[in-house]
């Protein structure tokens, strides 16, 4: 009969012991655990970020949306103090996305992120992650996040629910997208996306789990990549290194200068091509989704003639 193991939980202050020296620095090295709670891309890129007089904890961006993300750590019950900080930092950084950790909330303080959520704009999330550490038998000690508060949308949106009941942003999203997906079928690209169209992105297949094609837009660019995250962070940068041998022809197929970005704090990396773009500007739309789809199927066409994505990151 398998052996079957007890999941335990483990003190927090033996395997973090000092939350500034120990705590912040290993999530500044492991954001993808917290993206993976959170449904996000994170790149994390600065500790102890000054703010005025004060130091924010953590300051960085979701991958493929460029909006910025703040956390403050508190290794121990929330209390006013912290709740006191994360607002003005939040206040010196106009974050889109403001992070709270905790060891345990009480309840008025998750109230109050709660009724943040309800009174800011759609553009403004305010999180509340509570950490704790558990293994099984003398397995290594795992990291484990609970969200235990969020935008109200939030959990249905990265899940992936219906359309129903979508804020006035991700209508637009889910019509830019649509525009988008008609022009690819105008050009015969029947290339199936990999992810919702109610977010600033869409992802597709390139042949292998270590890559993918996407196109996205951000606050201030359209963009097209390939967005590499299938390995470790030196597996990654690896990758990287293989398509850039091929830089050239991905130049000329997309007319450009690419940029090619390691993103340690990811564990990911992509190369890419942006062009100034404003989203909430519904008469160019056409223009960046031109612009896009064209982009897009020329780095396909590019790798398919070279090989394709797996002999190119063999």
């Amino acid at each position: 009969m398998t052996s079957i193991g007890r999941l335990t939980e483990v003190d927090i202050r033996q395997v973090w012991k000092n939350e500034a020296h120990d705590f912040t620095p290993w999530l500044l090295d492991n954001s993808d655990v917290l993206g993976d709670a959170l449904g996000m891309e994170l790149d994390l890129r600065e500790a102890e970020h000054s703010v005025g007089d004060f130091s924010l904890d953590l300051i960085g961006e979701e991958v493929n949306t460029g909006d910025k993300v703040i956390i403050e750590n508190q290794l121990e019950r929330s209390n006013h103090r912290h709740l006191g900080q994360l607002l003005t930092y939040a206040g010196g950084t106009d974050p889109a996305h403001i992070v709270w950790i905790t060891d345990e909330f009480r309840d008025e303080h998750r109230a109050a992120l709660d009724w943040l959520n309800e009174r800011t704009d759609e553009a403004t999330r305010f999180f509340g992650l509570e950490i704790s550490a558990v293994q099984i038998g003398n397995s290594p000690v795992a990291p484990q996040f609970k969200v235990v508060a969020s935008p109200n949308t939030w959990q249905k949106e990265i899940k992936g629910t219906t359309n129903a009941g979508l804020s006035k942003r991700q209508e637009n999203y889910v019509r830019f997208w649509s525009l988008f997906s008609d022009e690819m079928k105008n050009r015969n690209q029947n290339w199936t996306t990999r992810e919702s169209s109610r977010r600033l992105w869409m992802v597709f297949p390139s042949g292998t789990s270590r890559a993918r094609y996407a196109a996205g837009i951000t606050q201030k660019n359209a963009k097209v990549e390939i967005y590499i995250n299938g390995g470790s962070q030196d597996e990654n940068v690896e990758y990287l290194e293989k398509l850039r041998v091929h830089k050239d022809r991905f130049e000329q197929a997309v007319g450009m200068s690419m940029s090619w970005e390691p993103l340690p704090h990811a564990k990911a990396a992509r190369v890419a091509v942006y062009k100034e773009a404003d989203f909430k500007d519904e008469a160019k739309w056409p223009e960046e989704i031109d612009w896009m789809v064209t982009q897009l199927v020329a780095l396909r066409e590019a790798v398919e003639e070279l090989g394709g994505m797996p002999r190119l990151l063999d």
